[in-house]
């Protein structure tokens, strides 16, 4: 039985998908239940106004968007609801993501957008921080998480360079 999904990962165009992979296969890892779709701003805005009305009431609890040049799509999704988002700028144009970062991340007051590092990076540390909001009320992930972090610090702590 497949389960309802708490985080919704979303993208502007397919494109995007190898960008946002990270974020997938992490909250995959820890077994949170996820989708993934494309909801462009621009060339589907009804669709995007359908998904962010549509989120809380579907389960989500968490939207990860990834997008890249004018990269609108976290803003508008986090005008229309009111499930946290967190904007991933996707690296998409000859300004390799800085564009898409100062567009997110200068959200107005009142419609706040989590916005993460440019490109996998930020994926990553989307889900890391979704699987963190979630853990609030979830003491198996928050163990889980612990876990997470005691092995990344132990591969660093565990490696020995050459004299």
């Amino acid at each position: 039985m497949k389960q309802t999904p708490l985080v919704g990962v979303v993208m502007g165009s397919k494109s995007d998908y190898e960008v946002l992979a990270p974020a997938i296969e992490l909250l995959t890892y820890f077994g949170i239940p996820c989708e993934a779709r494309i909801v462009s701003a621009h060339r589907t805005p009804d669709w995007l106004f359908t998904y962010a009305e549509q989120a809380e009431e579907r389960g989500l609890r968490v939207i990860i968007a990834g997008a890249g040049g004018a990269a609108h799509l976290p803003g508008m999704l986090a005008a229309k609801t009111l499930v946290p988002v967190l904007g991933v700028p996707v690296p998409a144009t000859m300004l390799n993501g800085i564009d898409s970062l100062l567009s997110i991340v200068q959200m107005p007051k009142g419609v706040p957008v989590g916005t993460l590092a440019i490109g996998k990076p930020g994926a990553a540390n989307a889900a890391l921080f979704a699987a963190e909001i979630l853990a609030l009320f979830n003491a198996d992930l928050r163990q889980k998480l612990h876990a997470w972090r005691e092995e990344r610090r132990d591969e660093v702590l565990s490696e020995v360079l050459p004299l």
